[in-house]
């Protein structure tokens, strides 16, 4: 075996964006992955979906299927020896790419596939226009993706901080106060950075929205932008409302020459990193950074070296990752964070949204060559992998996992207490609203005198209190208050 055979190189790539007038004309999830990887394979220019050994199937929510690895090698008309239907995360196409990178170092596999797709678009306007969608029929039973309910404690549940909208706001309220913004400060950089993956949807034919948006209209609460969890608007949260698909295929480079693929459409993975954070975000030491990021992130500066990256990708769900990620990098306000778009622009196939930003990726590096970052996130700050690109090869190091480094920066973790009482100082909040614009409560995350970390709500009504929370001119952490339980047994925290 030749060093060529153990090379992994990206040689194809596919993408799709299905906008249907009619929905009952829309494409199925199966059927846009089987596209995409169709497209992949006309990018690549050689016959590659026949030899498949190793395909990786992104999850999906909008559509489920009885056995989509299976179905989806029948419609390509592969045999693949594995393969395999993931499970939920955004870093995964990243993880599945970078698996797939080292199964073909091993040996143990010439030609991989990633792919993804969804189409919630095309479900909510049928459902909304009554239209029978003649799709692959759903099995009678199948196995549902864990919720944030499935994950987290109890009490985040009750209080309506169980899901990703509600959760990451903790995270950029925290990490703003902890940096000396005000929240002013803090909304003008996310505006400025999201206005940046706008632009990155320029020219590009699978952008759900493409055209630029200004920081000011992306910051700006109105009835097109309605406040969603403060301080995130419709604008700086994630747009699952699309129908797109994509696909990556890998090769050996060797398999890649026997092809005719020319030299100048490879592209190299050099290797990444990967670290989780505890599952149970209640379980965390802190929430103005995370330390699996930091190290995942540092591992990546690492493996790009002096050159640096001529290209990056940093998830963008919400504000704060990027926000997060450019600090560890070292990387200023004037950062250009996307290929892609980012998922309120270009869109957010769910879990899929970096398979597309890796094909992004590729393009930029047959165009001027260099090295590219890709860096996804899973559900609530809690998976993070990067993963270096290149025109050349790297080492490829099979051990990727800084779990250990993560863990051994990471602090004392406060002890949960869910029937608190007394005084209890501000950690970090969120305010939530209603479709209408109007809030519904805001949530407070509180240290004890003891240390120790409890859930409260401060109710709508509470006037002065969500005026607190929602002060432009500097964040209330620290403030002290009281806990109340209040008539429903819900604790309310209101503000000395």
């Amino acid at each position: 075996m030749s060093d060529a055979d153990t090379i992994p190189v990206i040689v194809g790539i596919g993408e799709i964006a299905d906008r249907p007038a009619d929905p009952a004309r829309g494409l199925e999830p199966l059927a846009l992955m089987a596209e995409a990887l169709r497209r992949a394979e006309a990018d690549a220019g050689a016959d590659l979906l026949a030899r498949i050994d190793s395909l990786d199937i992104v999850n999906q929510v909008s559509w489920p299927y009885a056995a989509p690895a299976q179905q989806l090698s029948d419609r390509i008309g592969a045999r693949p020896a594995r393969a395999v239907y993931g499970p939920v995360g955004g870093e995964s196409p990243i993880r599945y790419l970078h698996e797939a990178a080292l199964r073909i170092r091993r040996g143990d596999s010439r030609v991989a596939a990633i792919c993804g797709a969804e189409a919630t678009s095309t479900l909510a306007k049928a459902a909304k226009a009554g239209v029978a969608l003649d799709w692959t029929p759903k099995p009678e039973t199948f196995e549902r993706p864990l919720r944030g309910r499935d994950i987290v404690h109890p009490a985040c549940a009750r209080l309506g901080v169980d899901q990703p909208i509600t959760i990451y706001p903790f995270y950029e309220n925290a990490a703003a106060h902890h940096w000396g913004q005000s929240p002013a400060e803090a909304a003008a950089e996310s505006g400025l950075l999201w206005s940046r993956y706008a632009a990155a949807t320029a020219g590009n034919p699978y952008a759900w929205l493409n055209r630029p948006f200004s920081a000011e209209e992306i910051v700006t609460p109105g009835p097109a932008n309605r406040p969603i969890a403060y301080p995130y608007t419709k604008m700086m949260v994630a747009n699952p409302m699309v129908n797109q698909g994509a696909a990556l295929l890998v090769t050996s480079l060797a398999a890649a020459r026997a092809a005719g693929i020319a030299e100048s459409r490879l592209v190299h993975i050099l290797g990444g990193a990967a670290a989780n954070e505890p599952r149970d975000y209640l379980q965390r030491d802190h929430y103005h950074g995370s330390q699996a990021q930091d190290a995942v992130l540092e591992a990546a500066r690492d493996l790009a070296g002096a050159a640096g990256f001529r290209a990056l990708e940093l998830y963008s769900c919400f504000p704060c990752v990027p926000k997060m990620a450019r600090r560890t990098l070292g990387l200023g306000e004037d950062v250009q964070p996307s290929v892609t778009g980012g998922l309120t622009f270009f869109g957010a196939p769910l879990n899929d949204y970096m398979t597309h930003a890796a094909c992004a990726m590729v393009r930029t590096l047959r165009a001027g060559g260099g090295r590219g970052l890709l860096y996804g996130q899973g559900e609530f700050v809690t998976k993070h992998h990067a993963l270096v690109l290149g025109d050349a090869p790297g080492g490829l190091d099979p051990d990727y996992s800084v779990q250990a480094l993560a863990d051994g920066r990471r602090g004392p973790v406060p002890a949960f207490v869910e029937d608190a009482a007394g005084e209890a100082a501000l950690e970090t909040f969120t305010v939530i609203y209603g479709r209408d614009g109007e809030v519904s409560q805001g949530v407070a995350i509180l240290r004890l005198d003891d240390g120790a970390r409890t859930l409260a709500r401060v109710p709508a009504g509470d006037a002065d209190g969500i005026a607190l929370l929602t002060a432009a001119d500097r964040f209330p952490i620290g403030r002290r208050g009281r806990l109340r339980r209040a008539a429903d047994g819900i604790a309310d925290w209101q503000a000395a």
